[in-house]
């Protein structure tokens, strides 16, 4: 099998899905603007350092959909996919997935942002396979309580996480010759792990990693 891997936040669109969701919600008035602001300004950094906590950071994620609860959630998240997401959405990065798939490529994306936001992205970019961070729901509401459900797709977990889809499928690493496509240092883990690295319009430190280690670097889009 030839099985080829997207991250999807500044890989295939050119934002960070999770980043923009927590702007929209705010605008929508369902979190304080000054104090949502200044916390999702400092995640993002500490994501971009490779420093991130992603536990704490899940549930400050969460903390406006669990309160505004399923319906209304539904229902912005599909306002959020009209103004937002569709927008981001290039060309380049939809013929790089169909090129693949045409290809007879297995498709997944592969994202440390949680099946949420992300479910509906994958199924805009036609890739039916998504590895999210999963959301734990409580039994008694059938909805999210801010907790991490297994291992998060995150740094190494992207490994753990791929290698259990592989196993769901009865395969291993040795079955598949596999390519990722990916911007950030935090999937330093999975790029060394795969047949074929991409660094996709990488960040600076992936970027010298890549010239280093002779890697393909690919500008999908400039920002």
């Amino acid at each position: 099998m030839k099985l080829t891997l997207f991250d999807l936040d500044h890989t295939l669109i050119p934002t960070d899905s999770d980043y923009e969701w927590g702007v929209f919600t705010t605008a929508l008035g369902w979190n304080d603007a000054a104090d949502f602001a200044r916390q999702n300004d400092a995640f993002y950094a500490q994501y971009k350092a490779g420093t991130l906590d992603i536990h704490t950071y899940v549930r400050f994620a969460t903390r406006a959909i669990r309160q505004q609860g399923a319906i209304k959630s539904e229902a912005g998240h599909m306002d959020f996919m009209r103004a937002v997401v569709q927008k981001a959405i290039r060309p380049q990065a939809l013929d790089l997935v169909r090129a693949h798939q045409t290809a007879g490529d297995t498709v997944v994306i592969v994202t440390a942002t949680n099946e949420f936001v992300t479910r509906p992205i994958a199924a805009a970019f036609g890739v039916p396979e998504l590895i999210a961070i999963n959301l734990q729901r409580d039994p008694a509401t059938d909805w999210f309580t801010g907790e991490i459900d297994g291992t998060p797709s995150f740094r190494e977990g992207k490994v753990t996480r791929v290698q259990e889809w592989l196993a769901s499928h009865q395969l291993d690493w040795a079955d598949v010759e596999s390519t990722f496509y990916s911007d950030s240092i935090n999937d330093l883990p999975l790029l060394e792990h795969v047949t074929h690295p991409v660094a996709t319009n990488p960040d600076d430190r992936l970027r010298a990693i890549a010239r280093e280690r002779g890697w393909r670097i690919l500008e999908l889009f400039t920002h």
